[in-house]
């Protein structure tokens, strides 16, 4: 049996009225829960596998445990550390020292562990889908902050956006919109105009990866459901994307929408010299 979405919509998590508002506390307390329940694990794994094979070490060499117990030291460490540097990072919604590339990885390989175990801690996955893309929106607008302006951003929006009585093909061609107004793809174009961004609308994962390389944007600024905000963002990963949850007024995937306001505050943000424009 086909699996149906609820037609209701999550309230979000942020608000922002003119100006960007960081990841709510309660946000960052689940990531960085499931970060410490993760680190307490993996380590309890290492630890068994060291113990484990302990006696079989010593009938092969006198001083096999001991280096595998300097190796199994150093791993843990190694996790144990870079854990902690995300931690700092989701914590203080700024970068530190060696935390970019490290927040790649964690990007691809961390949430889906984090979805796990917070199914096992009793969080729902949209609880973690959400903690997981406010936090990343803290961090993607201290990046912003704290080095220059993005030259290219680019605005990806759903296909749903659409009214889904218009004939006009928008996809790829955001510009072909008759601007009716019956959706809101016309206000999305004018605020691409107004603050000299492009604008794309895709139909799923492949011809949104497709627009990004076509664009190769300095940031994006993406509208989405939960499972593809979440796995565009790590499908993206260096590239640093603003991720913001589509409303469903309707149900999934039928004349969604998007808190315009929202839109332009990030603009705004990101782009301090475009403000007054």
């Amino acid at each position: 049996m086909t699996h149906v979405e609820k037609p209701t919509e999550l309230p979000q998590k942020e608000s922002f009225a003119g100006f960007s508002q960081p990841a709510a506390g309660s946000e960052k307390r689940i990531v960085i829960s499931l970060v410490v329940l993760f680190g307490i694990i993996a380590t309890a794994i290492l630890i068994l596998l060291y113990i484990v094979p302990y006696y079989g070490f010593s009938r092969i060499s006198a001083h096999l445990p001991l280096i595998m117990a300097i190796l199994t030291a150093l791993v843990g460490a190694v996790l144990l550390g870079s854990l902690g540097v995300l931690i700092a990072v989701f914590a203080l919604g700024r970068d530190v020292p060696f935390s970019r590339k490290l927040r790649s990885v964690a990007i691809k390989l961390l949430l889906p562990i984090l979805v796990g175990l917070g199914r096992l801690a009793g969080f729902r996955r949209e609880q973690v889908q959400h903690a997981f893309v406010a936090v990343n929106n803290e961090l993607v607008l201290a990046q912003c902050r704290n080095g220059s302006p993005p030259r290219s951003v680019l605005l990806l929006m759903p296909h749903c956006l659409q009214d889904k009585d218009c004939l006009v093909k928008v996809t790829h061609q955001a510009q072909n919109c008759k601007r009716c107004g019956k959706c809101s793809i016309k206000d999305l174009l004018g605020l691409a105009e107004k603050y000299g961004v492009h604008i794309a609308v895709a139909t799923g994962g492949t011809i949104a990866r497709r627009i990004v390389i076509e664009v190769r944007p300095d940031l994006i600024i993406a509208v989405a459901c939960e499972r593809d905000l979440t796995s565009g963002i790590q499908d993206t990963t260096p590239l640093p994307v603003y991720g913001i949850f589509n409303q469903r007024p309707f149900g999934p995937c039928l004349n969604t929408r998007v808190a315009l306001d929202r839109v332009e505050s990030v603009l705004r943000e990101v782009l301090p010299g475009k403000c007054g424009q």
